[in-house]
């Protein structure tokens, strides 16, 4: 099984490789396969990339913004028509079932692509009344954007922050992670189609330096990055003694809140796709979950019966559920995770071992694992372990559940299950993360900003906030009268 690209960068329109750059293989998770060798941005293909987007960048920032919005709308339909071969690539290109890269990626770009190319045209400034002399606001494009995506959403990272940098007249730059390469050159090609102005969208390969390079470049007003908090952390530096825009997605350990008066089964849903969703590798996943003490054991057993029914498998099987994880570091590391909890005490209640998979046998797979029992200051609970091990804690009432809840240094996301809605709006206003869900979990629509607070993160994806960051506010004053001197 081969997923060789046609080159390791796309630059200026056109595919472009050079094999002096530091090898990146890409292995097939489900098979331990190597499928594909691509190349690292030398000094060069970065200087290359930069330079082009640059050349490209100022033309279309002058464009209208209905103008670039029908090339964002035409790349949109693109995505639509070519998902199953987009969602094949995805499939390849990270592990997970395609029965979730069908509809969870290149159409959440479509979607992405879609809802900016229309809400560009009415994303404008402020007019100030000033009694006779007025004022006004522009928004306008910042120039150049590096893009940094993780491994676990390649194509709907590179769609989620080129949509909005796009719109609003920016060119992008776009490193995918080096575990997952291909699908951003995907992406590339599609917007070439589309109609997109060679030297837009451009993708270069690479591991830290490249991102380290794009962050200090005297050509990059800003940088976008989604990843881990300790990465994030030397991005942001890197970015702030630079004096560039950031906006920062990174990583959470986020508290779902389960109270005595939910439904069960819709609770469970939820509970299992904030854990096993993406075989668990989501950074805004509800890995804490707080149930009341009343209904623990209802839940608890509902929880084994549908998690039992999981099918693990083939990830290119339609009908497989939950594939491997993305590659051997973070298999081993869900696998420690997993002694490290029993070990300091939780009861390990479901899964935990590796399934025995014909065909398979040197694939990432672990199975869902649910741990009971688990107290606040265990590592599975004060640690971001993205795979899919879920810990379940007890409460006995609201107040308690909330400031356990947000006693973590990050801030992604919360969720909240019950009846009683006056509560549910209650208790999300006390949770100290910037995206949350009532009765539901994990659902991201893009009409909505998604990021986080505390350690989660600084700015927002998607919505019009992610206009707003990828854009400067000018502000002009107007004098209609003469000018009045103090001297």
């Amino acid at each position: 099984m081969k997923a060789q690209p046609k080159g390791s960068h796309y630059i200026n329109g056109r595919y472009v490789e050079d094999t002096a750059g530091d090898p990146i293989d890409l292995v097939y998770a489900a098979t331990g396969e190597t499928i594909a060798r691509l190349h690292a941005a030398t000094p060069a293909i970065i200087q290359q990339a930069l330079e082009a987007a640059h050349k490209a960048q100022a033309e279309w920032a002058r464009l209208k913004p209905v103008d670039r919005g029908r090339i964002l709308r035409r790349a949109a339909d693109l995505l639509r028509a070519k998902n199953d071969e987009l969602a094949r690539i995805e499939t390849l290109n990270t592990g997970r079932a395609i029965q979730e890269t069908l509809v969870a990626d290149s159409a959440s770009v479509a979607d992405a692509l879609e809802f900016f190319a229309g809400a560009v045209a009415t994303f404008n400034g402020e007019f100030f009344d000033l009694g006779g002399p007025f004022g006004y606001t522009r928004r306008e494009a910042l120039g150049v954007c590096a893009g940094i995506g993780a491994w676990n959403y390649p194509i709907q990272g590179a769609g989620w922050k080129s949509g909005p940098a796009l719109a609003m007249g920016n060119a992008m730059v776009f490193k995918p992670s080096e575990a997952a390469p291909l699908s951003a050159l995907a992406l590339a090609e599609l917007y070439t189609e589309a109609g997109l102005p060679d030297g837009l969208f451009n993708v270069i390969q690479g591991r830290g330096p490249v991102g380290s390079a794009l962050a200090s470049h005297d050509l990059v007003a800003k940088i976008s990055f989604t990843g881990s908090v300790p990465t994030g952390k030397k991005v942001l530096a890197l970015a702030g003694s630079h004096m560039k825009h950031a906006t920062m997605e990174l990583g959470g350990k986020s508290p779902l809140i389960i109270f005595e008066d939910a439904d069960i089964e819709n609770a469970v849903g939820g509970a299992m796709m904030a854990n096993f969703y993406s075989t668990g590798q989501v950074c805004s996943n509800g890995t804490r979950v707080f149930v009341h003490e009343a209904i623990q054991g209802k839940f608890l057993d509902r929880l084994t019966e549908r998690t039992k029914a999981i099918r693990i498998g083939d990830p290119l099987d339609p009908e497989t559920q939950m594939g491997p994880l993305i590659n051997k570091m973070q298999y081993d590391k869900v696998l420690g995770y997993i002694e490290i909890g029993k070990a300091d005490g939780a009861t390990l209640h479901y899964g935990g071992g590796v399934p025995k998979l014909q065909g398979f046998e040197n694939g990432y797979f672990v199975e869902p694992t649910i741990f009971s029992d688990v107290q606040d200051d265990m590592r599975i609970a004060r640690e971001e372990i993205f795979g899919p091990v879920m810990s379940v804690l007890s409460f006995r009432d609201e107040d308690e559940a909330v400031t356990r809840a947000n006693d973590t240094p990050f801030g992604l996301s919360a969720g909240v299950f019950t009846r009683d809605l006056p509560r549910a709006h209650r208790v999300i206003g006390q949770l100290q993360a910037g995206t949350c869900w009532i009765n539901n979990y994990n659902l991201t629509p893009v009409e909505m900003p998604f990021g986080g607070y505390k350690q989660s993160g600084i700015g927002r994806e998607n919505g019009m906030a992610a206009l707003a960051h990828y854009s400067q506010l000018k502000s002009v004053y107007v004098e209609t009268g003469d000018v009045v001197a103090s001297f």
